[in-house]
């Protein structure tokens, strides 16, 4: 896992190089750094929902969960934080469903269904970060570069979190 992880960021340093420009995508009449970012949000608000649904099944991983969630909610604020590159003004909604409701702690009801057990619920969790974190690496090679680097950290970060999420490590303060 940590081999993946060392992996992701050797390629933030190859991708993640360039100056950021370039023209942007315009397909659709949204630049290709917004429609980007925008996914990302939202995946990462689907992440956070996995979490608080893992938490609510689950109370005695709570504790366990809530720096990782923590992360996650970060993560989704960041991504959403870039006002210039999405074109929003700043203090403006996100184009997408909010991640203020998500990111601030607030509940959100998942679509999928949490494991009856906690051990094979941290593992789908672990799965979810494991997908997420290999999917935002895919995405690397077509992301202008401070979004390249943007979603390298997040995707190390994912596959970290997939570590703890299964390592006995993971369960100690």
């Amino acid at each position: 896992m940590l081999a993946g992880a060392a992996g992701v960021a050797g390629a933030a340093l190859l991708t993640g190089c360039s100056d950021g420009g370039g023209s942007p995508d315009t397909g659709g009449g949204v630049p290709l750094e917004r429609r980007m970012r925008e996914t990302a949000v939202r995946e990462s608000e689907r992440l956070l929902e996995r979490y608080d649904a893992t938490a609510a099944a689950h109370p005695a991983l709570a504790a366990r969960l809530a720096p990782l969630r923590s992360a996650v909610a970060a993560h989704a604020g960041a991504l959403a934080s870039a006002d210039a590159a999405t074109g929003r003004t700043p203090g403006s909604a996100p184009p997408s469903a909010s991640p203020s409701s998500a990111a601030a702690g607030a509940p959100v009801p998942s679509a999928d269904p949490v494991p009856p057990k906690p051990e094979e619920a941290l593992t789908a969790l672990a799965d979810a970060e494991r997908s997420l974190a290999e999917a935002r690496t895919v995405t690397l090679a077509g992301a202008p570069g401070e979004l390249a680097r943007l979603l390298a950290s997040v995707a190390a970060c994912g596959a970290v979190h997939a570590y703890l999420l299964t390592s006995p490590q993971g369960d100690k303060p």
